[in-house]
């Protein structure tokens, strides 16, 4: 059976960004462990509850096939760090498919796992730093909803929940 590491913030996930691929996922029959940057009952911006057993860096990336950090206003602030980019780094030093949706594409871009792979990221007219800092950290974005190079798969929102999942199921 296939195993997917879902990566959330303790406070201010995106609820469907993380409850729409996890249930596709899970309906397709893979394993599904998430962890936070704090252990307990983590909550999502709409109230979505989630027990959190373990922490990112208790995680042994090897015992996973996928890799999913999920959105939401506590994304950069609970996992923009090292523990995040660590583990992002050795999933890609072991071949291991990574994902993100929404703003977590930024964490994917300064861990350098984006360097040269097209993506996408949550923006918006007011607001168009996560485009720069994915393009500074060089990335090709592409304004989709959900971008594939290679084992790197983004999404770019909760409108592309659905897709993500998806597209997640097919490349395991």
């Amino acid at each position: 059976m296939k195993k997917i590491l879902f990566v959330i913030a303790y406070d201010n996930f995106k609820d469907e960004e993380y409850a729409i691929p996890r249930s596709i996922l899970k309906d397709k029959g893979f394993s599904i462990t998430t962890v936070s940057n704090k252990k307990g009952i983590a909550l999502g911006v709409n109230g979505l509850d989630v027990e959190i057993n373990y922490l990112i860096n208790e995680i042994d990336i090897n015992d996973f096939d996928v890799l999913v950090f999920v959105g939401g206003s506590g994304c950069l602030k609970a996992l923009d760090n090292q523990d995040s980019y660590n583990l992002i780094n050795q999933a890609k030093k072991d071949d291991k498919v990574i994902t993100a949706i929404c703003i977590a594409p930024v964490i994917l871009a300064k861990a350098g796992v984006l360097k040269g792979k097209k993506a996408t990221v949550w923006s918006s007219p007011m607001d168009k730093s996560p485009i720069k800092i994915l393009t500074q950290n060089g990335a090709i974005f592409e304004n989709l909803d959900v971008v594939v190079d290679g084992n790197i798969i983004t999404a770019n929102g909760p409108q592309a929940a659905e897709e993500f999942g998806i597209v997640i199921s097919k490349h395991i």
